[in-house]
């Protein structure tokens, strides 16, 4: 990403190294100037006298130099869509950058801004992570990391095993918070969802069915055909004619795989896919993997995508999202439930219930009934239909108000939860 990403965004930011390109015409000023956080480029117009202008009058828009101006205004903007795309790509694919290829980035006037938003992580030593930023002294510049505290820390020029942080690496060195905390303290915009990424870890729950290369997380869920197709192809799927729809991540040699309960190509698409199981293959022997050995970047994003299409997508005849029949059915049943219960620690928002529960904060989605932590990950709650001792019995089917009323009763009332597998989530 680094070198051809820098290539391919020189010709649009030359003679922008220090933020700004200005013409004059008829005594009036226009500079394209770069947001020093998000990149993104404005115009700004001073006339006579040093009096600053609303809007470029319309005359000096032919102007030459003015619509040569213009003409990089827009491609910049371009340019900036696909950074941030490609940048997230890179963290999604665990890229690795060296020293001195993230030093040569920050010196782009358009990959600094962003780049410097965005957290950096050594594997060598998961201690040094932060955000980039050039060191200066008598010799050669020194790649910087600054923490959430304002430490600094320098990187050595021969480090070859830099990459950008996944909300994994967060979790894992248990500074999460902190780093999430620093963000609102310093009003930090990031070019994409890294620090408050959703995260989805493997858990119990998602093999009780009894076999461990099986994922039933989203067993049962119906979504719109088209739209999920549309969805998960930008995130890099591909619809198979047998298997169902299939991510491979080639750095690590896995393929991920969604089947549905009555195939991708059959009759019942017209009425929406129900979605299956998911699994991982190994991407040379097609053998399966167990869920526990699919490394957690590569199971938290496959499980994040899915998160979306079924939020999004969602069917059964109405689009939770939208459906008025639906979300704000299920708002007003939830609401006078937990009045009736007595319960005062739900709101709703949009088409989620927020909770602040004993343990934890959380957010049910309304329509698809995906819940996740606040800040944190998703939390895997899968139906069980039957009484069993020391379980909590969630009595629900697809489409049926009860799933999300019990879920946000069961998390208003989460000290009372005893279920170990979901505790283990929470705790």
């Amino acid at each position: 990403m680094g070198k051809n990403g820098k290539r391919s965004t020189s010709n649009a930011t030359g003679n922008l190294r220090n933020g700004m390109l200005s013409v004059t015409v008829e005594d009036i000023t226009v500079t394209l100037e770069l947001d020093p956080i998000s990149a993104e480029p404005a115009l700004n117009v001073v006339g006579n006298k040093g009096k600053k202008l609303k809007s470029l009058p319309v005359r000096l828009k032919k102007h030459e130099e003015v619509a040569h101006l213009l003409d990089r205004k827009r491609e910049i903007e371009r340019q900036i869509s696909r950074i941030r795309a490609t940048l997230e790509a890179s963290m999604c694919r665990g890229e690795y950058f060296t020293a001195r290829e993230i030093l040569d980035l920050l010196a782009h006037p358009v990959l600094s801004c962003l780049l410097q938003q965005l957290i950096i992580v050594r594997d060598a030593d998961r201690s040094a992570m932060g955000y980039p930023c050039r060191l200066e002294g008598k010799g050669e510049p020194q790649l910087g990391l600054r923490s959430y505290s304002g430490n600094t820390s320098a990187v050595e020029l021969t480090a070859k095993d830099l990459r950008l942080a996944h909300p994994h690496d967060l979790w894992q060195t248990k500074t999460w918070h902190a780093w999430q905390r620093e963000c609102f303290t310093v009003a930090r915009t990031q070019p994409f969802k890294q620090v408050f990424r959703e995260l989805y870890v493997c858990t119990s729950n998602e093999t009780r069915h009894g076999d461990d290369a099986l994922s039933q997380r989203y067993h049962g869920h119906q979504v719109q055909q088209r739209q999920s197709h549309a969805l998960l192809g930008q995130r890099g799927w591909i619809v198979d004619y047998e298997e169902g729809v299939r991510r491979t991540f080639h750095a690590e040699k896995l393929t991920a795989i969604v089947s549905f309960i009555h195939g991708v190509f059959t009759p019942n698409e017209v009425e929406g896919l129900t979605v299956g199981d998911v699994f991982f293959l190994q991407r040379d022997s097609y053998k399966p993997i167990a869920l526990a050995s699919v490394p957690p970047r590569v199971f938290s994003e496959t499980m994040r995508d899915l998160d979306l299409v079924v939020s999004v997508a969602h069917s059964g005849g109405v689009d939770p999202e939208a459906s008025t029949s639906t979300v704000e059915m299920r708002s007003a049943l939830a609401s006078e439930t937990c009045t009736l219960l007595g319960i005062e620690n739900v709101t709703f928002k949009s088409s989620h219930a927020l909770i602040s529960g004993s343990l934890s904060h959380y957010s049910v989605h309304l329509g698809s009934a995906s819940v996740h932590r606040q800040p944190g990950g998703a939390l895997c709650i899968i139906p069980v239909h039957a009484q069993h001792r020391g379980r909590i019995f969630l009595p629900f089917a697809d489409n049926d108000p009860k799933t999300v009323i019990t879920k946000i009763i069961t998390l208003a009332r989460d000290h009372e939860i005893k279920d170990p597998s979901i505790l283990e989530q929470i705790l």
